[in-house]
């Protein structure tokens, strides 16, 4: 992983740096009281959210799959992971100038769960260290595990609260 860094920095710090502020602004996205009375800051935030966040950290992290540790199933794994990610958040996008408010609030779930797939990550590494799991043998799985339960557990609020 390291070399990854070191040869592709730019790749790296784009990933790394718009994927921490769709972190960061994704959950303003969901307050009530926010959509409500100001919907000008919650169109504002989500601007920024999918035209920097996601976009460009999805965009990076797409170029960057191809490089990650893990050999070609952690590739595949993290480049269905930015694909999926650029790919709800266009859904969302494309719903919201429809008009459609509840398919584009159903988008942005699902699109934030795969958001959160940076925090799951780094709870599955923290609990395969923990397990005494080497790196090198846990690193395929969690490039799957830290976002397919994420989206599953979306649609599966999504589908409680249609």
């Amino acid at each position: 992983m390291k070399i990854a860094f070191q040869t592709h920095p730019v790749g790296i710090y784009c990933h790394v740096f718009a994927s921490a502020l769709a972190l960061l602004l994704g959950p303003f996205q969901f307050l009530t009281r926010l959509r409500q009375k100001k919907p000008g800051i919650h169109r504002a935030i989500g601007r920024v959210y999918l035209g920097v966040g996601v976009l460009v950290g999805g965009g990076a992290g797409l170029y960057m799959s191809q490089f990650a540790f893990g050999g070609p199933i952690a590739k595949v794994g993290f480049a269905l992971l930015a694909l999926s990610w650029l790919y709800s958040g266009a859904k969302a996008l494309a719903a919201i100038r429809r008009g459609d408010i509840v398919e584009h609030q159903e988008w942005m779930v699902r699109n934030f769960a795969l958001t959160f797939a940076g925090v799951t990550l780094r709870l599955w590494l923290m609990a395969s260290f923990m397990a005494g799991i080497p790196f090198e043998e846990s690193y395929l799985y969690i490039a799957w595990l830290c976002w397919v339960p994420n989206l599953v557990f979306a649609q599966w609020r999504i589908t409680r609260t249609r």
